[in-house]
């Protein structure tokens, strides 16, 4: 019974996962930013202050930003350009530059 109990919430987490696209990818890495920033607490509720990682993965997002200009709608563009403006004045302050 536990085994058909935990199965079944398996298949239940699974269908409740969105399709992936390039949008939810792009939120993804940037709750992880805000995980390394310190702004909000990872999946355990520990801060997870890493200003190294913080910076690697804005730079992933500047990377994706420069190798899809051109090739991303509207609202994709914009939701990349908002998240880089964010997480960069985040990093800025906790960074104290």
């Amino acid at each position: 019974m536990v085994d058909e109990l935990s199965a079944d919430e398996a298949n239940q987490d699974a269908e409740d996962i969105q399709p992936m696209d390039f949008g939810i990818f792009v939120l993804s890495l940037n709750a992880s930013a805000l995980i390394q920033l310190g702004e909000t607490t990872d999946a355990q509720g520990e801060p997870g202050v890493s200003l190294p990682l913080a910076r690697q993965t804005i730079d992933i997002l500047a990377m994706l930003e420069a190798k899809t200009r051109g090739n991303l709608s509207g609202e994709e563009e914009r939701l990349l350009h908002q998240i880089l403006f964010d997480l960069r004045m985040r990093y800025s302050r906790r960074a104290g530059g």
